[in-house]
Parts: structure tokens; C-alpha cells; sequence
């Protein structure tokens, strides 16, 4: 241990205990994207023992630009951003644990991914999960950590149930849909990518190591191009909260998850079984292959019909691109995936 994390141990603030601490530690990052990548290395090299890598998607050649932990060839093979983790990491710390799950964050999931860690830190790209993510943190009593980052901003916060503001004491209400800019109406670029993973790893680190005293206790928000920084303290939990005061887990109690979501910017829509389903990829490429180009790995099968790509995972969700129309896009899933 001392010869791969000396120089973090000689950091007294951790020290040699605060690195045993490390190695003991569990903590669930939700998200693969830039923010989630940028987290898992920066954690895995400081000697995290175990990380949870929870994501839907796959590389594609336009991440490249800002998701750090990811190459060419991971976009050429389509490979699910999770597991592309996992190999990648595996190569920077062989001697940590990490779990890829390629999934949907969802209210039937959620609790099971955050119960058995010490803290989970955000890499997601919505609110509707970030809210999803308060409910679940909140009932289950974990520290968790929020970020976001679109064009040159970004912004963060810290947040212990029932001592500090939750996500809904500050914001009250999820935006509205197309309010807010995204990575793919407004860009990246990845130095603000960088500055908010550093804030909330760095307070990962102090949480993990017990050093709870130093801790920003703020709303932070920074932009990298207008060289503007504000730190806005944070008082108590807010005590009309309907989450954190009256614990009413309106997400985390949905009834049944969304079927279908439209991904922004990308022309393409999600679809999703309303139940969980495991599906038998070998036997679909098998069906499809009369069919249209059909390319299979482990992980997923993409499939190519006229102008519209489905790439179907194991959970028999499905990315279908070349339509933002979602009746068009249940259309497609009914007629090749049938689930």
C-alpha cells in the first residue's frame, strides 16, 4: 500500500489511516459519462476499494472530447460506458474492486445500487434521476454528492440527509422539459468537466477519510470561461421539504417507470420494458440477421433497418436512433424486439 499511495499518504490530512480508510470504502457512482468517468479514475488512483459503475449507454465517437476513460476502439465496439470502465480501470488499479452495471436507473433499482455503499456521487445528465437519486439517499440515510456541468458551467453540493439541504430543499421542482441547456443544445468543453469532478471527488475523499470538518458546505458554481466562482452557504434543511422533511418519496414511489424517454440532441428515443426482462441477445441477432446488418457483442446487439439503428441490451432496453418520434421509435421495438 505505502509505495503506490506514498505520496497521497504523506499528505497529512489522509495519512496512512485515512488510506486504509479509502481501501475500506464503497462508493456508487451513477453515470459513466464525463462527469462519471472523470470519478471513477480520479478515485480508483487515490485507492477506492470498491466502485459501483452504473450506466445505460455506450461510447460513441462524439464522448471522446470529454469522457476521459474512453478510446476509439471502445466507440468502434459500441462497448457499454460501464463496462468500457471497468477495463479501463483495471489497467490503472488492478488492486481495487469495480462492478459494471449497465442499467437504467430506475425506482425499481435504485435502492438496491445505493444501499451497501458509504456514498454515492452524481455523474448523470437529468434531473428526473437526480431527484430520483434524492429520494433514495434520503430514505436510505447516504451521503451523496451533485453535479452538473453543461458548456462552461457547472455546479455542485454536498448533501447529508437531515443535516444539510437536500436536492429538493434548494430546488423545489424539477425544470421544466427543455428548459435547461445540455451538453448536446449548448456543448461541453472539458475543462468545466474537470473543475466540478475535482470538487466532488475532493469532498469524496474528506468523507471517506472522516475529515467531515472540511467540507464546503456550500452550493458551488463555477464558470471556466467567465472566470466566475460563487460559493452560496448552505443553511438547514428546509422544513416544508416534501423529501427530506416529510419524506414523501414521490419519485422513488412511481408506480411504473417511463417507458420511453427522447435523448436529447441525438435523435433518438429510449425504450425500455415496463417489468424487468432479461433477454437472450445470441437468440435476437439470430432472428434479426435476414433482416438488416446485425452486429453482436456480449453486451448488446445493434441492429441496422433502412434509416433507423436499434441497439438492444441485455435488459431489452433499446436505443433506437435516426427518430425522435416516440410512437415511430415503440413502433421499431415491437416489430424486432417484441419483448
Amino acid at each position: 500500500m505505502d509505495e503506490r499511495y506514498s505520496r497521497q499518504i504523506l499528505f497529512r490530512e489522509i495519512g496512512k489511516s485515512g488510506q486504509e480508510k479509502l481501501l475500506n470504502s464503497r462508493v456508487l457512482l451513477v453515470g459513466g459519462g464525463a462527469l462519471g468517468a472523470s470519478h471513477a479514475e480520479i478515485l480508483a488512483r487515490a485507492g477506492v476499494g470498491f466502485l459501483r459503475i452504473v450506466d445505460r449507454d455506450f461510447v460513441e465517437l462524439t464522448n471522446l472530447q470529454r469522457q476521459t476513460l474512453y478510446s476509439e476502439s471502445d466507440a468502434k465496439e459500441r462497448l457499454p460506458k460501464a463496462v468500457a470502465a471497468k477495463n479501463r480501470l483495471a489497467q490503472i488499479n488492478s488492486e481495487i474492486a469495480v462492478e459494471a452495471i449497465v442499467a437504467d436507473v430506475n425506482h425499481s433499482n435504485i435502492e438496491s445500487f445505493v444501499r451497501d455503499v458509504d456514498l454515492i456521487l452524481d455523474g448523470t445528465d437529468n434531473f428526473q434521476i437526480r431527484y430520483l437519486l434524492n429520494d433514495a439517499c434520503v430514505k436510505l440515510n447516504k451521503p451523496w454528492i451533485y453535479g452538473a456541468a453543461v458548456a462552461s458551467y457547472g455546479t455542485t453540493m454536498t448533501i447529508f440527509p437531515g443535516e444539510t439541504p437536500c436536492l429538493r430543499c434548494i430546488f423545489e421542482e424539477i425544470p421544466d422539459a427543455g428548459s435547461s441547456p445540455t451538453c448536446d443544445t449548448a456543448g461541453v468543453i472539458q475543462p468545466i468537466i474537470s473543475s466540478i469532478s475535482a470538487l466532488q471527488t475532493t469532498e469524496a475523499l474528506k468523507i471517506l477519510t472522516g475529515n467531515l470538518d472540511k467540507l464546503h458546505k456550500s452550493l458551488v458554481q463555477i464558470d471556466v470561461w467567465q472566470n466566475d466562482w460563487r460559493k452560496i452557504k448552505l443553511g438547514l434543511p428546509n422544513a416544508d421539504c416534501e423529501t427530506c422533511a416529510r419524506a414523501n418519496f414521490e419519485f422513488l414511489d412511481a408506480e411504473s417507470g417511463e417507458f420511453s424517454a427522447v435523448l436529447c440532441g441525438r435523435n433518438a428515443v429510449q425504450i425500455a420494458p415496463p417489468r424487468a426482462t432479461n433477454i437472450d441477445l445470441a437468440n435476437l441477432a439470430e432472428r434479426l440477421k435476414n433482416l438488416g446488418e446485425v452486429k453482436q457483442n456480449e453486451y448488446l446487439v445493434r441492429f441496422t433497418s433502412g434509416d433507423n439503428e436499434l441497439t438492444v441490451f441485455a435488459d431489452a432496453r433499446a436505443i433506437i436512433r435516426g427518430t425522435d418520434d416516440v410512437t415511430v421509435a415503440r413502433s421499431l421495438y415491437a416489430k424486432f424486439v417484441g419483448v
